[in-house]
């Protein structure tokens, strides 16, 4: 498994800066967001990580989220942007560009009983996916679809509601992205969780219950990590989250610490010999 951090946690007054800061570090990815660079504004991107001794391992968002809009031409303005992100992600070898199709509630109407509004949104994002997918595999990488928690979003909370979209888009470039956050609200049990849809994650994301850095709060990151090795994922886990304390750089870098000790921790049980039924 490999630790990335989001570019905007990094310290540093420049790209150049946290790119160091990330390699002094020992940090493997920097995911960059939909909110450092637009879509017009992927040619800086490219500029900014062209030597740059850490890769991107992702990026994050969309400049819009307007997947399952009624609107058509608000629909297209999204899948554009999208594939914009796709061809980046392409360019530098990320893993891919991380998707949510909407936030809040839903905007198409109710058509009961014909389909309700939930049916008609999960319809629709499924045909909109497929050929961001297609784009996805054109450009050599892929897209992670995000369950968010019920207080963001409506349509996809869950690991298995988003399992159900990529078994009906049927496409080998449509992976799982988790989040331990959301995760944490939505699942009764995130090890096990991890377990049951593992074959489809490609990309974590941590953040402590707090929604602040991992070792902040109550998550049991060795079980975390023990159920991510069962599993044998080997991608990326970045970082996204806020960071407490006046000193962000110093914050990370602890909060990194604790990571690695709870991925040799969950290593380490995975080695301890298991105990012996007593006699009766």
């Amino acid at each position: 498994m490999k630790i990335a951090v989001q570019l905007g946690l990094l310290p540093g007054n420049t790209p150049k800066e946290k790119q160091k800061w990330a390699a002094d570090n020992g940090v493997d990815g920097i995911e960059v967001s939909a909110w450092n660079y637009k879509p017009d504004q992927l040619d800086q991107a490219l500029k900014d990580f062209e030597k740059s001794p850490v890769p991107v391992s992702t990026i994050c968002g969309n400049a819009s989220f307007n997947f399952v809009d009624p609107d058509p031409k608000l629909r297209a303005q999204s899948v554009e942007e999208s594939k914009k992100y796709l061809e980046f992600c392409g360019k530098v070898g990320a893993v891919g560009q991380i998707f949510v199709p909407i936030f809040g509630g839903p905007k198409i109407n109710d058509l009961s009983p014909y389909k309700d509004a939930i049916t008609l949104e999960k319809d629709l994002l499924v045909e909109s996916l497929k050929p961001l997918v297609d784009h996805a595999a054109k450009n050599k990488t892929q897209l992670l679809l995000e369950p968010l928690n019920r207080y963001e979003t409506h349509l996809i909370c869950r690991q298995a509601q988003a399992v159900e979209i990529i078994k009906r888009v049927k496409k080998n470039n449509l992976k799982l992205m988790s989040d331990f956050f959301h995760m944490h609200i939505e699942e009764l049990n995130t090890p096990a969780t991890f377990r049951s849809v593992g074959k489809y994650v490609a990309h974590v994301h941590l953040a402590d219950n707090t929604r602040q850095e991992p070792g902040s709060g109550d998550i049991d990151w060795v079980a975390g990590m023990k159920a991510l090795l069962d599993i044998n994922f080997k991608g990326y886990m970045a970082y996204e989250c806020g960071l407490r304390g006046e000193d962000k750089g110093k914050t990370l870098a602890k909060s990194l610490q604790f990571v690695r000790d709870s991925i040799q921790k969950a290593r380490e049980l995975g080695k301890a010999p298991k105990a012996k039924p007593g006699k009766k």
